[in-house]
């Protein structure tokens, strides 16, 4: 008899407990279905904050003054930012409210802008001698005392020009990754310079060759546009590969 109480005392709160956390569970779903609710409002409401409507003068100017300084950004080395907390900081200044002094933020930004662009000629620099490394291994390369390589693509039997010359040339630039950020022949027009009014590695490289020749020519950073790069298509440190074709000396 007292067996059986036991198992009915045991079976009364089994069920109970059940039934205790079935409610718990139909309460907690509840408030998931409430959370998931407000979640979604939210992410509506940061949707529709973020929807661009261009006929309206003022998003036009916001949209606008972002792509200008997202451009000036880019041109620095700067490819991403906190955007919740660049947003917060306009809307504090705009308040009177900013937590740094303009002064200091404009010694942040230029002390972060430097060390990324440092950063990254270090990180060109030595992609740029790792290549001429590789590639100095390679048949048919010639380097010369001073770090340029070339290799002949096809002979000439002209005459040499010497640094005081004029010379006309159809060349093809790009840099070591591929990338062409100059050409003559796709412009269908060959150009003409002075010997010693261009980039050192051309100085040299021109007074090597023949009229009539064509070569692919491999210029260290230090013997092309070194720390200061050139406009938006040669990075600062950038090891470059030219072909030149040198059809005249300029009389």
């Amino acid at each position: 008899m007292k067996k059986l109480i036991w198992m009915a005392i045991v079976l009364f709160t089994s069920i109970a407990s059940f039934g205790q956390k079935k409610k718990d569970l139909i309460a907690q779903v509840a408030k998931l279905k409430t959370e998931a609710t407000e979640m979604k409002a939210q992410l509506n409401q940061i949707n529709k904050s973020r929807e661009v409507n261009l006929e309206d003068d003022l998003h036009k100017f916001s949209y606008a003054f972002g792509v200008e300084i997202g451009s000036n950004l880019k041109t620095v080395g700067v490819d991403s930012l906190a955007y919740n907390v660049f947003a917060t900081a306009l809307e504090e200044t705009f308040s009177g409210k900013e937590r740094i002094s303009a002064e200091e933020a404009r010694t942040v930004v230029q002390k972060s802008i430097q060390e990324i662009q440092e950063r990254e000629a270090k990180e060109l620099s030595e992609a740029g001698e790792l290549f001429l490394a590789e590639n100095e291994k390679k048949p048919g390369i010639v380097s010369t005392a001073s770090g340029l390589q070339y290799e002949v693509l096809t002979l000439g039997n002209g005459e040499k020009p010497i640094a005081s010359d004029k010379v006309k040339v159809h060349y093809e630039g790009k840099l070591i990754d591929g990338k062409v950020f100059d050409s003559s022949v796709e412009r269908g027009e060959p150009v003409v310079f002075g010997v010693s009014q261009v980039i050192a590695g051309w100085t040299e490289a021109l007074q090597l060759m023949q009229v009539g020749s064509k070569w692919r020519v491999y210029i260290p950073q230090d013997l092309a546009y070194g720390q200061r790069g050139a406009g938006g298509s040669i990075p600062p440190y950038a090891a470059l590969i030219f072909d030149v074709e040198l059809l005249s000396i300029e009389k």
